[in-house]
């Protein structure tokens, strides 16, 4: 049999197999919509507070005007005690609480700093994080416009009080996440295990589908036609996909093309190991869907590497998707030189060689036990 057969006949093992054409392209395709929707909006906005104003004067009612104009909160209940706010905040009718303390406007004459005190619902991060950011934002406006003015009091010109009322300027820039959305930090890392789990389990179904004894022409036939079809997904996702949620895509093309072949040839030899291993094809399923969890939260950007016990950072460095993420990250989203990731490049040409004598392992042995049957 010439290469040219063995090739239609691999395709044809993996093109007529519905598990596998439905896992390698249906997968991919539907999760590039599935995970990154709920998340489109990026950050939350106009969140539902309530205000304690224990205060009533004319500055504190500024303030809620300033609290209601901001683009994160939205006022939409007042109570006229805490315990009352607390209540619409447990039944759920408010995602925070402002409470402007009793003299607040004679504090800010005297000179003196008020307390507000603020509360928003931490069991969402990214919900609590605006509530804080959107109080803090109108707090720190009106207590700079009462500086001004008494600085203005006091003699200073008002263009020299706007400039000097406060010590420090602080011109905030967020790198590599311009919006600060969960999209532009999680999607893009995600993405490339997708990739990986679903590879590993498409090779693995084939190969545990098929008779256990084939031929090396056999299985070097499927890992280039699982290859092939994988660099047209990643393209996928890391073109098409990218633009589409406005990722930032900054590696040049070929970079990720060169460090993309080890990653994608490693999870082939893992998805080869273990068709080669398992007794039914499903356990293949199974067992990638287990380790997902526990690879996404070991690969250094939901946690970062250096709070994360070393033995679990050894542990998940024998699987593509870490050095992966971590190299497709610097060079997509951070804009990195390839000689920036060569640390995780060879790493992937590693696991390339330690998975591949795996699978040299494995066929021996099952060779050897088909011959002793």
């Amino acid at each position: 049999m010439n290469w040219c057969e063995i090739f239609k006949l691999e395709l044809k093992a993996i093109l007529t197999n519905p598990v596998v054409v439905l896992t390698i392209f249906g997968g991919v395709v539907f999760y590039s919509f599935l995970y990154p929707l709920p998340y489109a909006n990026q950050t939350p906005n106009e969140q539902h507070i309530t205000i304690v104003n224990l205060d009533k004067s004319k500055v504190s009612y500024d303030l809620e005007r300033m609290v209601d104009a901001t683009s994160q909160i939205r006022i939409v209940e007042r109570a006229y005690t805490i315990e009352h706010a607390k209540q619409q905040f447990l039944d759920g009718d408010v995602r925070g609480v402002l409470v402007i303390p009793e003299h607040f406007y004679r504090d800010l004459l005297l000179g003196k700093s008020p307390t507000l005190s603020f509360a928003g619902d931490a069991s969402y991060f990214l919900v609590y994080g605006t509530i804080v950011e959107g109080l803090a934002r109108a707090g720190g406006t009106l207590a700079a416009q009462a500086k001004v003015a008494r600085l203005v009091m006091e003699g200073e010109p008002i263009e020299s009080a706007a400039k000097h009322h406060a010590s420090i300027d602080v011109n905030m820039k967020p790198t590599f996440n311009v919006t600060g959305g969960y999209v532009n930090y999680v999607v893009p890392a995600v993405f490339v295990l997708i990739l990986q789990q679903t590879l590993v389990m498409g090779v693995g179904i084939v190969g545990a589908t098929i008779a256990k004894r084939e031929s090396w022409a056999r299985l070097l036939a499927r890992v280039v036609c699982f290859t092939g079809f994988y660099y047209v997904l990643s393209a996928y996702y890391f073109g098409w996909s990218f633009d589409f949620y406005s990722v930032s895509r900054l590696a040049n093309p070929f970079e990720l093309f060169m460090f993309g072949t080890p990653f994608l040839l490693s999870a082939c030899m893992i998805g080869l190991f273990l068709g080669m291993i398992v007794p039914r094809r499903e356990l293949v399923t199974v067992l990638v869907l287990m380790s997902s969890m526990p690879l996404v939260f070991s690969a250094g950007f939901i946690w970062p590497l250096e709070s994360i016990p070393t033995p679990l950072v050894w542990a998940s460095n024998l699987f593509p998707s870490t050095p992966a993420i971590q190299g497709f990250l610097k060079l997509n989203q951070m804009g990195a030189d390839f000689s920036q990731v060569t640390h995780q490049y060879f790493v992937l040409l590693l696991q390339v060689i330690g998975w591949g004598a795996l699978v040299v392992l494995a066929r021996i042995r099952n060779k050897h036990t088909q011959c002793n049957d």
